[in-house]
């Protein structure tokens, strides 16, 4: 799972192969690192996750049901105005769906949704925008479109440390690029002789925070 963390200025993410070796170097804390032509003191501290929530969305465009908007103010009942656009979007010589199941009615935003009783039926519809609706004499055409439905599925709450990865503190600015001084932190940390081990992957920031997606 992918969990986004922001990263501060002059810090750095290393997640390791072995999670003894992060422990190893959280348990020492305090480590000098070789940054060219200078050593530099820097901090191990445990990574953190802040508390969030992971969750599937699963998007489903229903076969059943037709989104309908632009509907006209008309100085009818709101009963006659949905028996009106059932019979609209019944009527199959126009390109309508067929029978319909069900019409919910919105005056106030004038939407309405369009449940039709055979499966695959708001299909007909696809790729239209406007749909032809006669009242009262006159003729308009409405908007549709198709009906979505958004559910979320495995919401967990995530937290913790995590056992692979450190976050490196208190690297000084130096005049080297970013990238020569991730390569030179990457190649102290994984010497076995300074405790490290091999490194799966490394994040270092020197321009500003940085948002970086965490893999745990």
């Amino acid at each position: 799972t992918k969990i986004p963390f922001k990263l501060q200025q002059n810090h750095a993410l290393l997640t390791f192969e072995d999670e003894e070796v992060a422990q190893r170097l959280t348990k020492k804390s305090k480590h000098t690192v070789n940054l060219d032509n200078r050593t530099a003191n820097v901090t191990v501290k445990p990574f953190e996750l802040e508390m969030g929530f992971r969750f599937e969305l699963h998007v489903t465009v229903s076969g059943k049901k037709l989104k309908v908007s632009e509907i006209p103010q008309l100085p009818i009942p709101e009963n006659w105005m949905r028996d009106k656009l059932e019979l609209n979007f019944y009527k199959t010589e126009q390109g309508g769906g067929g029978e319909i199941e069900n019409v919910t009615y919105d005056k106030k935003s004038g939407t309405a949704v369009i449940t039709f009783l055979k499966p695959g039926a708001s299909n007909t519809f696809a790729g239209r925008t406007k749909y032809p609706f006669c009242a009262e004499g006159k003729y308009f055409k409405l908007s549709v479109s198709p009906y979505v439905d958004f559910h979320l599925e495995k919401f967990q709450p995530y937290c913790g440390v995590s056992k692979r990865t450190i976050l490196l503190k208190g690297i000084p600015d130096v005049e080297e690029d970013e990238e020569s001084v991730q390569d030179m932190i990457e190649i102290h940390f994984q010497k076995p002789s300074n405790g490290g081990g091999e490194i799966e992957k490394i994040k270092y920031s020197s321009k500003g925070a940085a948002c970086v997606c965490f893999e745990e």
